[in-house]
């Protein structure tokens, strides 16, 4: 009768546990980007369809709790154009929507490639597929409404912040406002974040050296500086390339914020050995009546298919993990730079990753 009881106690002190949790799963994808080839491969007789790009992803982006993905092209009307000045059919930010992507960061070096008209169609654009989005603003009111984004989701309070080291020597114009990395500014944000009941903070960089797989001086400093300021974590774009992952401790062991330098290309066009995959980064965010939790970081590898690789298909982003599986029943020429990349980044995340960070599979 006595072990009944102790069982049935058991039972009910874990339930009410349980049930006191909250929970969420955050995704974060890199880089959006859209040239030429990805724009005519997506024409259609009636306009543009991005679709069957996502659909072998769309599947685990919708599962997270959360998704956030870096539009690295405006959506500035037709004429559309790719390098080096972006402006992409707004079909692009349509897909990304039904794939599953709940927030869009805009601030990005390319973010004024059609200028302010550009960057205020863009907003409105995401405006119209009632997404989340952040980093640019058509005015200082708007701005003081939307930033810090802050996001409610599972009873977890998630504070955004998006911030450009440069927009190409295209200087912005008032009333529009391209929220840029200085220091003084993100920790003033980081404040009011806290102030607003944020319980995560999440700062996310355009930064660093593009092609570079290392980060650089810069971003390690002003990661330093954000982890001691109270940031959960950063996760970085920019140099279209896959950098590594730290899981920072705190004096007990557990994970007091987690630095992902940079995600790399989402989807692309770019050709070289590093510059065709990517991966989706996911954490879980845990709330209970005692503290805040960040745990199990973890990244998934995935890869643009384009036309080259298996022609007459079009740019698919693939789980690149489970597509290397198929062996010889994927062509070589897409087996081989699949390969390379996937054993290109397993070896530098064995060497440069800080703390523990999983490889998972979808």
């Amino acid at each position: 009768m006595k072990t009944r009881f102790y069982l049935l106690s058991l039972f009910f002190l874990v339930s009410v546990y349980i049930q006191a949790q909250q929970r969420i799963t955050l995704l974060f994808a890199g880089d959006a980007m859209q040239h030429l080839a990805q724009i005519e491969d997506a024409r259609t007789p009636s306009g543009y369809d991005y679709d069957s790009c996502f659909v072998q992803v769309k599947n685990e982006i919708q599962s997270a709790g959360l998704a956030v993905v870096n539009l690295e092209a405006p959506l500035g009307g037709f004429p559309y154009s790719g390098y080096p000045q972006f402006c992409a059919p707004d079909a692009f930010a349509q897909a990304l929507k039904k794939a599953g992507f709940d927030l869009f960061l805009t601030a990005n070096n390319h973010c004024l490639d059609r200028r302010e008209k550009g960057l205020e169609r863009t907003i409105r654009q995401l405006d119209s597929l009632e997404v989340f989005r952040a980093g640019t603003y058509c005015s200082e009111n708007e701005r003081k409404r939307l930033h810090p984004l802050l996001l409610r989701k599972n009873g977890i309070r998630l504070a955004f912040l998006n911030y450009t080291y440069g927009t190409n020597g295209i200087q912005v114009r008032p009333p529009y406002i391209v929220n840029y990395i200085q220091l003084e500014n993100i920790l003033r944000d980081v404040e009011t974040a806290k102030k607003n009941g944020a319980d995560v903070i999440i700062v996310c960089p355009h930064w660093g050296d593009e092609y570079r797989t290392l980060s650089n001086v810069s971003q390690k400093k002003l990661a330093d500086t954000l982890v001691d300021a109270g940031v959960h974590l950063i996760v970085g774009a920019h140099p279209h390339v896959v950098q590594p992952i730290e899981a920072r401790l705190d004096s007990i062991g557990r994970i007091k914020s987690v630095v992902a330098y940079s995600l790399g290309n989402f989807i692309s066009n770019m050709k070289t050995r590093t510059t065709m995959g990517s991966i989706v980064f996911k954490v879980d965010v845990v709330k209970d009546s005692s503290d805040i939790r960040i745990e199990n970081p973890r990244y998934a590898l995935i890869f643009t298919q384009r036309p080259v690789h298996v022609p007459e298909q079009g740019f698919t982003v693939l789980p690149a993990a489970r597509w290397l599986a198929k062996g010889d029943s994927i062509p070589s020429s897409l087996s081989i730079p699949l390969t390379r990349f996937v054993q290109d980044t397993r070896k530098l995340f064995s060497q440069q990753n800080k703390g523990t960070v999983t490889e998972y599979e979808f």
